[in-house]
């Protein structure tokens, strides 16, 4: 059965700015100038200030984000960096591709954020990161990490690809630690017509570091200090882009007015747990995370009923076959698997109406009802 009702429209958000984002390429494809341009520039400036960041590189995703952020660092062969055990397989990818090894963290289980009590035993003498991983668009508890990392000299990196626009303590996601990491897939809360990520900061010298790295090594054409990549946020998703920031907080104001009315709909469902928010934190709900015993069930029985979901994420990354080299077998990381055992992700997204959402929740209890708690 075809859903009624889609884990995410993509259409109807870029329908409704059709004459913008058209307009945008056009500009774009006037000026005749597609990498590193006007676009990419004004972007950068608008972004870091939405942050409260003093700088923005813009660069092609949010995995080379992450892993541009750790080469800027000189983290690399020998060094450790303090990842979450839940996450998704990019934050470790990132570690792995400056030859480092990531160190998995296990989560908060209420939250699904990393376990600032658990980091302090997880830190050696080859420990020179922590990543932290601001989950399905909940920021994770930054003060205590903050403070541990200060205590032994570690650099905080925060992996926002999934929590533009969120807050802690009134601050925003992207200015907590010393660098973060974003991306701009289409499905993201703020979303491009394609790829795209970006590194904010505050630090000069890391933003110096990471534009000559995001281009070969060089600021100056033909001129390479550094073994540097291609990774480049386009002219034309960087226009997009404009185009979509100035609706991100009124995006996330509908994912949160929708998230609440899922949380008093669904309340009290036998055998179903759903999602909670940390004190301090304004959650953007890049998802909508549940959780039951017969998730599989579940989520079969919700498409026979037309709804669309998806699990983020089902396996972990100790447990991928990508990872088998580390030698973490199953039970190594209880509270991940746990998680991953149980998560669904119900629809949510920025069109979504409270009709679709009272279909949506309709269907969760008599799904429930129908597998038996």
């Amino acid at each position: 059965m075809k859903n009624k009702i889609p884990f995410l429209d993509l259409q109807s958000p870029h329908q409704e700015l059709r004459y913008e984002l058209t307009a945008a390429f056009s500009r774009v494809l006037s000026s005749g100038w597609f990498v590193l341009g006007e676009e990419v520039k004004q972007f950068e400036h608008e972004f870091a200030s939405y942050c409260n960041t003093s700088y923005c590189i813009g660069v092609a995703n949010g995995l080379d984000a992450l892993h541009l952020i750790l080469r800027a660092y000189s983290i690399g062969p020998g060094d450790e960096v303090i990842v979450p055990s839940n996450t998704y397989i990019a934050t470790w990818l990132a570690v792995n591709h400056c030859g480092a090894l990531p160190i998995p963290v296990e989560p908060v289980i209420e939250t699904y954020n990393i376990d600032p009590s658990l980091i302090e035993s997880a830190i050696t003498a080859k420990t020179k990161a922590i990543i932290v991983v601001h989950l399905y668009g909940q920021p994770v508890d930054m003060d205590p990490i903050n403070e541990i990392a200060k205590k032994h000299g570690l650099k905080v990196i925060e992996d926002c690809a999934q929590a533009h626009g969120a807050l802690y303590k009134g601050r925003k996601v992207g200015s907590l630690g010393d660098a973060a990491a974003f991306s701009f897939y289409p499905g993201k809360n703020l979303g491009a017509l394609g790829d795209g990520g970006a590194v904010t900061t505050c630090d000069p010298q890391l933003a110096e570091k990471i534009r000559s790295l995001r281009n070969y090594g060089s600021h100056i054409r033909y001129h390479n200090k550094l073994k540097g990549y291609n990774s480049r946020l386009d002219e034309i998703q960087s226009a997009f882009l404009r185009v979509k920031l100035p609706t991100l907080d009124a995006d996330n104001s509908n994912r949160s007015a929708i998230a609440s009315y899922y949380s008093e709909g669904l309340l009290g469902i036998k055998g179903l747990t759903l999602p909670k928010i940390a004190f301090g934190c304004e959650h953007v709900w890049h998802l909508y995370v549940v959780r039951h015993a017969k998730r599989d069930e579940l989520q079969s029985r919700l498409a026979e009923l037309g709804i669309g979901t998806m699990i983020h994420y089902p396996i972990p990354p100790h447990l991928q076959p990508a990872y088998k080299d580390l030698g973490m077998l199953e039970g190594a990381f209880p509270i991940s698997e746990a998680i991953h055992r149980e998560i669904l992700s119900l629809p949510i997204g920025p069109t979504i109406t409270f009709k679709e959402a009272d279909a949506v929740i309709a269907a969760v209890k008599r799904a429930v009802r129908d597998i038996g708690a």
